[in-house]
Order: C-alpha cells, then sequence, then structure tokens
C-alpha cells in the first residue's frame, strides 16, 4: 500500500480537494458526483489523474 507523507501527502489532499469542489460545482447529476467523489477519495493519485483526464469541470459563468 502507498503511504503518503509530508508534503507529497499536502500536494495530493490538496489536487484532490480541488477535484472533488471542481465535481460537485459541475453540472452533472447526483450519482455522477458521487461516482467521481468515490473514485477520487479511493485512488487519490490515480483518481486525480483520470479526472483531470476525462472528468466534469465546474460551471462558468462568463
Amino acid at each position: 500500500m502507498f503511504e503518503y507523507a509530508g508534503l507529497g501527502g499536502l500536494i495530493v489532499l490538496a489536487l484532490d480537494i480541488w477535484a472533488i469542489v471542481s465535481v460537485l460545482g459541475s453540472n452533472r447529476s447526483t450519482g455522477a458526483k458521487v461516482l467521481w467523489t468515490l473514485l477520487i477519495l479511493v485512488l487519490p493519485i490515480l483518481g486525480f489523474i483520470i479526472w483531470l483526464l476525462f472528468g466534469p469541470r465546474s460551471a462558468r459563468t462568463v
């Protein structure tokens, strides 16, 4: 199992929080938001990378 400690762990935590906030602010359905959030929480680094490539973005107003 991976162990995240120190500065690396803090960076992973900050990126995961940013991803989760972005998912929750997106226009996706509640089910999709729950699945993306679980993926990011269960697989912190891999889940973040998958979200970064394929995940929903937060709704932006122009």
